[in-house]
């Protein structure tokens, strides 16, 4: 069997993309459309053949990077990538914020504290200079990618920057948003990079900077993020909430919205009858357990090990293994994708949440919007409709 990234080498990546391009095109493209024109043969009845193809698709290439690597170079930590109508800006590191178990994780791991990029995303129409002081009671959405902790950026001509725009647009108080270009993880056979707590480290450093550099109030910041950026979205906001009554440390946010997030890195919803196995040929999202998912959860918990994501609050806050507490955490919309692989995983987490919290519209409660056909991070797919847009004009309704 292929070991993840085992065509990542040339020439062998070459012939390896060569061959799929071919195969795709002429052999994947026309069996899906054949097999998918007739209704009763979709996986759900309400997709059209550009749903049942474009998944497919979808799932195949992310199979094909799990073997040759990315198509293209990303954007990353280590520059601001320029560009027209790209408003990049450095994020200082904190590491006086750095404290208690975070800083006992980041020393096993060998992870310190790092400057960082991000960018800003204005509203369609606005032209906000870069880290303009906020205007009184303005609010603001700091966004975290997902990508499973290894892939994708914040950089607005990545195509995850879709998600951000969608939602500033649909949400009429907030004018801008902040997208935090966190450091990924890796780890063989590419180098051994940036693993647990690296991503949590920028994050509380993002946040800082909006607070103490850009000037604005905690509670005008509503913290976004989707799938793996859920999250982490969930980890700052339990840092903030844990630390709340230290001086050095900022309030937390106001509100979260977590989109699909990837709540449980363990094994604890694995099973024959969970999401992760009905859903596994319906949605395009890869399994957790081989390939590119493991590596993924490998290169995330670094030296901590899998075990790590059984009994850690801050990397799996709905496994099944944990009793984790939500009490002080702000209010909070969550998106689900019912026939995504994490649909279990969310909807516990959803639970705990409301039971610590409330559940319904309201200050301090817990809103969860499903989708019931809808995908993973279907927010970032913008032919998935009703679906996309209908979630957007509830999250601009609930902020």
């Amino acid at each position: 069997m292929v070991q993840v990234f085992g065509y990542s080498h040339q020439p062998v990546k070459g012939l390896y993309l060569a061959y799929q391009a071919f195969s795709t095109i002429f052999i994947r493209l026309p069996y899906w459309v054949i097999i998918y024109l007739p209704k009763y043969r979709r996986p759900r009845p309400s997709w059209s053949l550009k749903h049942c193809v474009t998944t497919n698709f979808i799932r195949h290439t992310m199979n094909i990077t799990a073997r040759s690597g990315e198509f293209v170079s990303c954007p990353n930590h280590l520059a601001i990538t320029e560009g027209p109508g790209v408003k990049g800006a450095w994020v200082e590191a904190a590491p006086h914020l750095i404290i208690d178990e975070v800083a006992s994780w980041a020393s096993v791991a060998n992870v310190k504290p790092a400057r960082i990029p991000g960018y800003w995303y204005d509203k369609p129409g606005a032209d906000i200079p870069i880290g303009q002081k906020p205007m009184p009671g303005e609010k603001v959405i700091l966004c975290l990618h997902g990508g499973g902790y290894i892939q994708s950026s914040a950089h607005p001509n990545h195509f995850m920057g879709v998600i951000i725009r969608n939602i500033i647009q649909h949400c009429q108080p907030v004018q801008r948003a902040f997208a935090l270009e966190y450091r990924l993880s890796s780890t063989d056979p590419l180098p051994s990079a940036n693993p647990f707590p690296a991503a949590l480290i920028d994050a509380i450093a993002g946040y800082n900077y909006l607070v103490n550099t850009v000037g604005f109030d905690p509670s005008d910041i509503i913290v976004e993020g989707d799938s793996a950026g859920g999250n982490l979205t969930l980890a700052l906001t339990r840092y903030l909430v844990e630390h709340r009554d230290r001086p050095e440390i900022p309030p937390p946010p106001s509100g979260l919205i977590l989109v699909s997030p990837w709540a449980d890195l363990s094994n604890s919803h694995d099973g024959p009858n969970s999401s992760l196995t009905t859903n596994a040929n319906i949605d395009y999202l890869f399994d957790l357990n081989t390939m590119r998912g493991l590596w993924s959860r490998q290169s995330f918990e670094g030296p901590h090990g899998l075990d790590a994501a059984e009994s850690n609050r801050y990397i799996s806050p709905a496994s099944k293994s944990l009793t984790t507490s939500f009490k002080g955490f702000p209010r909070t919309f969550i998106s689900a994708g019912g026939v995504e692989t994490l649909y279990d995983c969310i909807v516990t987490l959803k639970n705990r949440m409301a039971a610590d919290m409330g559940e319904g519209d309201g200050d301090g409660q817990v809103t969860f919007y499903e989708a019931p056909d809808a995908v993973h991070d279907y927010l970032a797919l913008p032919w998935f409709e009703p679906e996309r847009t209908e979630t957007l004009q509830a999250i601009g309704k609930w902020l």
